[in-house]
């Protein structure tokens, strides 16, 4: 059977005996909001029902049990053991209320997530067509690019001009060059071997 008592301020408390246990819960609300936590202490068998009692350091809770007499206390929403009896002669005697259930979870158990399942491998990439616009064409691999009578390339692209490490075009002007040409045609530049 559990006990509860009104605090004010929007908190209840909530004290019940199981076993050697007594758990005590401290709920608070307000518009909208809700907040509960919780603590147990060993006791032992209640022998009587607990008592509350209002003092200027906050609220006693006097707990009769086979082992002897407990006081707890609360201040705001600390609680903890007293290791002293205290005076309650000039506190205040709170109502308390029984037969009541203490405050559970409101929500529903979640439920276990269900196992990841592995990633499937992932099919190689197919080649992407050229990219052509007017006459200009670029493909992505290996990276080649042409337009017009120009071209680059990066990567594993195999031509003769890179493999040799000569240019297919003039560094000065652009103009298409021949791997045997030591000048440039068009501008006279001369062409690195």
């Amino acid at each position: 059977m559990a006990y509860t008592c009104e605090l004010g301020s929007g908190q209840r408390i909530y004290l019940e005996n199981v076993g050697e246990q007594t758990a005590i819960t401290l709920a608070a609300g307000s518009a909208g909001q809700q907040q509960q936590s919780g603590s147990q202490f060993t006791t032992g068998p209640w022998t009587a029902p607990p008592e509350l009692f209002r003092t200027q350091q906050g609220v006693v809770i006097k707990l009769t049990t086979a082992q002897g007499t407990h006081h707890l206390q609360l201040q705001g929403n600390q609680l903890g053991m007293m290791s002293q009896s205290p005076s309650l002669g000039n506190a205040q005697q709170m109502q308390m209320s029984s037969d009541v259930s203490m405050p559970g979870n409101s929500m529903p158990p979640m439920q276990p997530m269900q196992p990841m399942q592995p990633m499937q491998p992932m099919e190689p990439m197919q080649p992407m067509p050229p990219m052509k616009m007017g006459n200009m064409e670029m493909n992505a691999n290996p990276m080649q690019m042409r337009m017009g009578n120009m071209e680059m390339q990066m990567g594993n692209a195999a031509s003769s001009a890179s493999s040799t490490g000569k240019a297919k075009f003039c560094s000065q002007c652009g103009t298409p060059v021949q791997p045997s040409d030591r000048f440039c045609a068009n501008c006279g530049h001369q062409l690195q071997r």
